[in-house]
């Protein structure tokens, strides 16, 4: 019974989940961004664009929730033609429910920010933070919220790019034409700031409690240190193997994947064992199987 209710649940909770992120996502630029006249990347950056030269060169008042669903729709047109109609359920649903929440906040809100009291550096970069928050939340449920996807789709068709190289390019190429529309130089720069903030801001949130430190301590005294840190730290230890490439003498490396907030204790035992212990400490996401995240999750 419990299997037969798993998948309507984790339907419902994903769906659910992805609605709750547009719903941020479009708040951020709808709330924070536009009021200040700020830009941005993405589809919505691009949008807001548009709308602006619209409405300040022919006048016309376009929600811009509404050419965010008419520029994805073309992508996706565009996409099916070149790279085959493969799309997610979740990716199309998203882009609509983006479009409508823009919309929505920009009726509701009509142009104003709660946040009228903060410098509009602030508000910039707190949309950004707003926006990534939502974006993150969509992307942990596998959704995505179209533009700069479909691009990445198209273009490497045709030639390997880098998701990330594409994104760069497409958000300065975006958020620099926004000059030529009538918008100044510091709203560019607003821009950028407020594009770094969402990607920082996705990474923190994608990251969430999975972050761990690996570390790995060259010790001769390894013997008496793993022995601590599995007494003292209940942490596993692994012995790694190694020759110095100096004295040709074979050791062994000390390695252990625990979390951010026990590294600290980590460090603390290996000093008080070999104070000389050569140490490195990498930070890892994603660490599963017993003590962590288990593998189902994935």
């Amino acid at each position: 019974m419990k299997l037969a209710l798993d998948k309507p649940f984790t339907f419902v909770k994903e769906y659910l989940l992805m609605t709750i992120g547009m719903f941020i996502y479009s708040f951020g630029w709808i709330g924070c961004i536009l009021p200040v006249g700020g830009v941005g990347g993405g589809a919505a950056g691009f949008s807001l664009i548009v709308c602006h030269a619209l409405q300040h060169y022919l006048g016309i008042d376009l929600h811009i929730g509404t050419m965010v669903f008419i520029l994805n729709a073309v992508l996706l047109l565009i996409a099916g033609f070149i790279v085959g109609w493969n799309f997610g359920l979740k990716t199309i649903y998203c882009v609509v429910v983006l479009s409508a929440a823009m919309n929505m906040w920009q009726t509701v809100l009509a142009g104003h920010t709660i946040f009228g009291n903060l410098e509009h550096f602030l508000v910039v970069i707190l949309g950004g933070i707003i926006a990534g928050i939502g974006i993150a939340l969509c992307l942990q449920q596998g959704g995505s919220s179209g533009g700069t996807d479909i691009v990445a789709m198209i273009i490497n068709n045709y030639r390997r790019v880098s998701y990330g190289r594409i994104l760069v390019l497409t958000d300065f190429i975006i958020i620099g034409s926004s000059l030529l529309v009538g918008y100044k130089l510091d709203a560019v720069i607003y821009g950028y700031v407020m594009t770094a903030v969402v990607g920082y801001t996705v990474d923190m949130v994608m990251a969430g409690n999975q972050q761990s430190s690996q570390i790995l301590i060259i010790t001769h005294d390894y013997d008496r240190l793993a022995k601590l840190i599995i007494e003292d730290a209940h942490r596993g230890v692994t012995l790694l193997d190694s020759v110095g490439g100096y004295s040709h003498m074979p050791s062994k490396v000390v390695m252990v994947v625990c979390r951010k907030r026990e590294t600290s204790r980590i460090l603390h035992i290996a000093k008080s064992v070999d104070p000389g212990a050569f140490i490195s400490v990498g930070s890892v996401m994603g660490v599963y199987g017993k003590g962590f995240d288990a593998l189902k999750k994935v």
